[in-house]
């Protein structure tokens, strides 16, 4: 019997690690579908918050639509009909108006100064985003309380309407460093740059911006020679995919250092058109190489309304 036995029978041992790698085998795998669960429920939720997100957008711009054009008119008519010596005339606001209409989606505006167009500017962007920028603290403040949809900045000028020339002559030492005309501002030492601005202004995609301050009327006044560098700069500096063009407006243009600045920086070569008091130039964006502000330094003078 023992014989028999020895031969017939096999005995078969089962190594504790076969039953250990099946074990993890299981544990990967389920590690695995956990996380392709996990995935697809992440990409479910973005997609709906994505498309709740633009169906959004859609409902505002459907409530929201632009001003129509006699309510522009009326708004236009009423500003420049006022008996204030401070208002623009109705040539200038209508040159203003214009431009804004021409965007194809709400328009990004900054303008430099608060006057007695600031809230004109305000309604006539209707969906847009208008922006301020003025050098007296107080003031800002003060007008951001009585309107709260005004949004306004305040900004310490370092500059002197006397020191014109010395600022001009500076920048064209530096026009291939510090003052490139394509650069971010925020991080720049030139004189005329402003780089003191909320951080989140220079990555703004800027369509319209008008120049109508700071004060410039006497030696000691800051001048508008660093807010027309600035606008020349983020003008030319736009992120390439989106609108090229930005149109600016040099109000007092009829101020010898507003022309002189303007012609430096904005070019005569870019300005389509002229009244005694407005100057309204179109500007594009320039290649991050660019060296010089104008393509000729006696740029042929434009026709002038």
């Amino acid at each position: 019997m023992k014989n028999n036995f020895s031969n017939t029978t096999k005995l078969i041992l089962l190594h504790p690690y076969i039953q250990k790698q099946g074990s993890s085998n299981r544990l990967w795998f389920l590690a695995l579908v956990s996380l392709l669960t996990l995935a697809f429920l992440a990409t479910l939720i973005y997609t709906r918050d994505s498309i709740s997100t633009t169906s959004t957008i859609a409902a505002v711009a459907a409530t929201n639509p632009p001003l129509s054009t006699a309510v522009s008119r009326a708004l236009i008519h009423y500003a420049s009909n006022s008996n204030s010596s401070d208002h623009m005339s109705y040539t200038d606001i209508k040159h203003i108006s214009d431009a804004l209409r021409q965007c194809s989606q709400p328009c990004n505006v900054l303008v430099f100064g608060l006057t007695a167009e600031s809230l004109l500017w305000r309604a006539l962007n209707h969906n847009g985003r208008t922006v301020f920028i003025d050098e007296n603290r107080y003031y800002a403040a003060y007008i951001e309380e009585k309107y709260p949809e005004i949004e306004a900045y305040d900004v310490q000028y370092a500059t002197r309407l006397s020191e014109m020339p010395e600022l001009i002559a500076a920048v064209k030492e530096q026009v291939r460093n510090e003052c490139r005309p394509v650069q971010n501002l925020l991080f720049s030492e030139c004189k005329l740059g402003l780089n003191d601005l909320p951080n989140q202004l220079y990555e703004v995609e800027w369509d319209v911006i008008l120049v109508d301050g700071p004060r410039g009327y006497w030696p000691e006044a800051p001048g508008r020679m660093a807010a027309i560098f600035t606008t020349a700069v983020l003008a030319r500096s736009k992120r390439a995919g989106g609108n090229p063009k930005t149109h600016v407006f040099v109000h007092d243009f009829n101020m010898k250092v507003d022309r002189i600045t303007s012609d430096e920086f904005l070019c005569r070569e870019n300005l389509v058109k002229s009244t005694d008091t407005m100057g309204h130039f179109v500007l594009e964006r320039m290649d991050s190489n660019a060296a010089r502000f104008c393509r000729s330094s006696h740029s042929p003078p434009s026709n002038s309304s």
